[in-house]
């Protein structure tokens, strides 16, 4: 377990829950450094002060607010411990809400909450069944590397979790970006949903990060002196989608065929715009009547057998 990166209380009416905050997640990324390209040297970014020159060290850096021009404001430690805020030292639980309510676009990065102590058990719990019951997530206000944050208070299994939450302000504006409108018949919708079915609903765990995965390869080959491995060349992107009906009904097949399913050579047949149906009619008339003309030629031979010889 990583160490804590925060710890205070979640408070919700007079209930306190003593809590250390833990990551929720980790970044595997590969991270590059910088280099001289001719000799492979290390290029180092330094801290320089712009008044004397000198290289500083992390300790003897500080902050401040450039208030205007020439003028910066410097800000202690002790100034943001210090800070008027309900929400400096606490998780301050604001409400409850159903989480079918809350936008996805508005999470941000989780982070688990530890029960500080064995008084914290019980409280803890408590919260946890509650939300539990109620389906519902506590929203709370919270302050966090230097600035008030807007949070979400979850169950995962047995352990709340606190989801960061951006504020209404943060989230941009997604007017203009959807395509214009365009005419969708309820059958292509049968259909996508037929192809999501075929898809099938599988458990996320098993998706793998094949970027990093090959990456590494070409790492590993280069440093031992070898040959990276040649990467297969993704597919060319389609072309215009002249008859979407028919992609989707060819994905359906694929989807299921890699599936394992028995897939057969028909298909059901949905009507789209664009195709001719007079040809469909005319088709079925020249059948008809073919019937017609053949059923007719069978009952005037069937009546010819039945006449009585002459006498």
């Amino acid at each position: 377990m990583p160490r804590p990166v925060w710890s205070g209380a979640v408070s919700f009416g007079l209930v306190t829950i003593s809590v250390k905050m833990y990551p929720a997640t980790e970044d595997h990324s590969i991270r590059f450094r910088q280099i001289h390209s001719p000799d492979h040297g290390l290029i180092r970014n330094r801290r320089v002060c712009e008044l004397d020159g000198q290289v500083l060290e992390q300790q003897e850096i500080g902050r401040a607010y450039e208030a205007a021009k020439d003028l910066l404001v410097p800000i202690s430690d002790e100034d943001l411990d210090s800070l008027p805020l309900p929400t400096a030292r606490a998780i301050d639980v604001q409400a409850f809400v159903l989480e079918e309510r809350l936008d996805a676009i508005r999470y941000g990065k989780p982070y688990f909450l530890e029960g500080d102590g064995a008084v914290a058990a019980k409280p803890y719990t408590l919260l946890r069944e509650a939300l539990k019951r109620s389906d519902k997530v506590a929203i709370a206000k919270f302050t966090f590397h230097g600035r008030e944050r807007l949070g979400a208070l979850r169950v995962v299994g047995d352990t709340l979790v606190l989801q960061v939450m951006h504020w209404d302000d943060e989230i941009r504006s997604a007017e203009g970006i959807a395509p214009p409108q365009v005419k969708i018949s309820d059958a292509e919708i049968d259909e996508a949903v037929t192809l999501m079915e075929a898809m099938g609903d599988v458990g996320i765990n098993q998706y793998k990060d094949q970027y990093r995965e090959a990456m590494e390869s070409i790492i590993r080959a280069k440093a031992e002196g070898a040959e990276p491995p040649k990467m297969e060349a993704p597919a060319e992107p389609p072309g215009k989608v002249v008859d979407l009906m028919a992609v989707l009904q060819d994905s359906v097949r694929a989807a299921r065929k890699s599936r394992g399913e028995e897939t057969g050579d028909t298909a059901d047949v949905h009507e789209i715009s664009g195709r001719r149906p007079a040809q469909k009619k005319t088709a079925a008339k020249k059948t008809a009547a073919k019937k017609t003309s053949t059923g007719g030629k069978k009952a005037a031979a069937k009546k010819s057998s039945r006449k009585k010889p002459a006498s």
